[in-house]
């Protein structure tokens, strides 16, 4: 394998979107070198934390380069406190690096950047041992249920698309309801498989399977149970698509992340629908 690259690879570097460590680990042996994961923001000059290289362990995306300040700020809403152990909070940056407003927006500029210069990233970060930052939430796109308890749809959505059968995953709710429900576009490879065994036509009409239905959801709950999500972090409702999202159809962003602002427009009538009918009713695991 490191033959097809030239066998000259000395060093690899990932960023721009989570990578797991099971796809880290492959990589470093195929190619045979190191491979560091970084982590950035346009505004903080692209990489700002990098593991070390030659570290042996995966899962975090490092500590910080030599001119950049990194603290951790506490978001009580989702129970994330520098002062707990391991520190947990909103991940902010300081440095000659990082942007010093936005062009001829000075709205933006507050929100993104306190008075004293440092930069709110928006995401989570677990502080390790080693001063290491592991990337664990997102701080921005919570939204609260009619309870009053908040949710981070894009922690759920990290292990729901663990499923075998989910290839893209959108979690949805309001404070308006009382409960969330889950988007889900179907693994093309799973479904011929299973459309196969089955003795049924692999396309959209896969969807409306309630054999298919009762397995996804099963497999969600099983991912729910391992994880220790509470009752409100359990999807009450389901619906399930054939044709993936894209950069094409706008509903995906150039770095392949979900416009959940487009998803809900999209999806609006749907989720009406949804919460009228109520939580499904079949069996679920427990």
């Amino acid at each position: 394998m490191k033959m097809l690259m030239g066998g000259n690879v000395r060093l690899m570097l990932t960023g721009s979107a989570p990578i797991s460590g099971e796809v880290l680990d492959f990589l470093k042996i195929c190619f045979c070198c190191p491979l560091a994961e970084g982590y950035g923001m346009t505004e903080t000059s692209a990489g700002s934390v990098l593991v070390r290289i030659g570290d042996p362990k995966c899962g975090y995306v490092g500590g910080p380069v030599c001119n950049v300040k990194i603290r951790i700020k506490d978001i009580p809403e989702m129970n994330y406190y520098s002062t707990s152990t391991p520190p947990k909070g909103e991940v902010c940056f300081k440095g000659p690096s990082i942007m010093k407003a936005y062009y001829k927006n000075e709205e933006k500029t507050a929100e993104m950047l306190s008075e004293d210069g440092w930069l709110f990233s928006g995401d989570v970060g677990e502080v390790q041992p080693s001063g290491a930052i592991k990337i664990v939430d997102r701080a921005k796109n919570i939204f609260k249920l009619s309870q009053g308890e908040y949710i981070a749809p894009e922690k759920l959505e990290n292990e729901y698309i663990k499923s075998e059968y989910i290839a893209q995953i959108w979690i949805h709710g309001d404070s308006l309801h009382d409960y969330i429900m889950m988007f889900v576009n179907l693994d093309q490879d799973k479904m011929k498989m299973w459309a196969k065994q089955n003795g049924v036509d692999c396309n959209a009409t896969l969807c409306n399977s309630d054999a298919l239905r009762k397995l996804i959801w099963n497999d969600v709950m099983k991912i729910a149970k391992e994880n220790k999500f509470n009752s409100l972090e359990k999807p009450k409702q389901m619906m399930l698509l054939f044709d993936p999202w894209t950069t094409e159809s706008d509903i995906l962003t150039p770095t392949m992340k979900l416009k959940r602002n487009v998803a809900k427009t999209r999806y609006a009538d749907d989720v009406t629908r949804m919460y009228e009918e109520g939580p499904l009713k079949f069996d679920a695991a427990k």
